[in-house]
This record gives structure tokens, sequence and C-alpha cells, in this order.
């Protein structure tokens, strides 16, 4: 409408991903760091389902964890929505969303919180704290790219697009 073309987030592929989880401290703040690049990544979620997501919208199943979304940009009406995030080898989104769970001593709530510098558990992250948080970790690992929240989903769905996935399996993912 404004006559300039959409910015488009690049997409964060899995071996800049493997470089920011490495760089990522061993911390508190660190371990909600993890969780958010893997879970957003592996769901292929939104910036704001990342942010809207609470501990009563994740079930844990025999192959992963079941995600459950209320309230998505392509579902407005409530109907929600599932992903399931499977277990992984190596750097598994599972296991991170568990320990950051574990560490903060959450079962309630938002699961993504702020961490102040004195390791204190606070409010729900907003949608650029979700932006910085991504880029945060990029700069840590040298990566050049400004990337964003939604560099996340882009990276996912490149991926399994390059791995042969077909677009409705990718589209039913993705909640497109």
């Amino acid at each position: 409408r404004a006559g300039r073309p959409q910015k488009l987030a690049p997409a964060l592929m899995p071996e800049a991903l493997a470089l920011m989880l490495e760089a990522l401290p061993l911390t508190l703040a660190g371990l909600r760091d993890r969780a958010l690049l893997l879970l957003g990544w592996a769901g292929a979620l939104r910036e704001e389902e990342l942010v809207r997501l609470c501990w009563e919208n994740l079930a844990t199943q025999p192959d992963g964890l079941l995600v459950t979304l209320p309230f998505s940009k392509t579902d407005q009406t409530g109907q929600t929505r599932a992903v399931c995030v499977h277990y992984q080898q190596g750097a598994c989104p599972v296991a991170a969303v568990r320990a950051w769970q574990r560490a903060a001593g959450l079962s309630s709530g938002p699961v993504l919180r702020s961490v102040s510098r004195h390791g204190a558990v606070g409010a729900c992250l907003s949608v650029s704290a979700v932006d910085a948080i991504v880029q945060r970790a990029a700069d840590a690992a040298g990566q050049p790219t400004r990337y964003t929240g939604h560099s996340l989903r882009a990276g996912w769905i490149t991926t399994a697009f390059q791995q042969g996935a077909s677009e409705p399996d990718i589209m039913r993912h993705t909640g497109h």
C-alpha cells in the first residue's frame, strides 16, 4: 500500500542455527534462548505464536511435543492448530523446552519469559524480544546476517523444501 517491497527475513539454515546454539551461554537465559530457537525453528512458529504459547498448550507424546496454538495469524477465530515437534538427535527442541522448564521452575502460564541479569524469571516475552534474542545469538556466533524471529520459520520451510518435503506437508506444518 505504501509502494515499498516487503522486507523478507533471511532463512536461518541448520548450519547457522547450530553455530548459534553453540554460542549460547550456560545460564538460565541461555536455556530459555535455546528453547526459543529450537522450538521456533522445529515448529516453524511465528513470533506471535511463540510469545503467546503457554505451558498448558504443550503435551508430551511418544514422538515429541504436541504444541496446540490457540491463536494464529491464519486462525484468528481461535479454532486452534496443533503442531508436533519431534524428538531429534543432538539439539533436540523437546529436551531444550523441558530443560528450560525445569531450570526456571515453570508449570503454567507463558512458556517464554524474560530473565533478569540476576536470573529472576519475569513476564512473557514480546515479539521484539524474540527478534532481539535471535539476533543476539547470531551476533555471538559471528553470523553477519540480520536474522529475525521469522528467520526461524523461514529456515525450517526452506530446509523442508530442500529435503524433498511436499508442499501440502509443509503447509500443514506451518498453517499456511
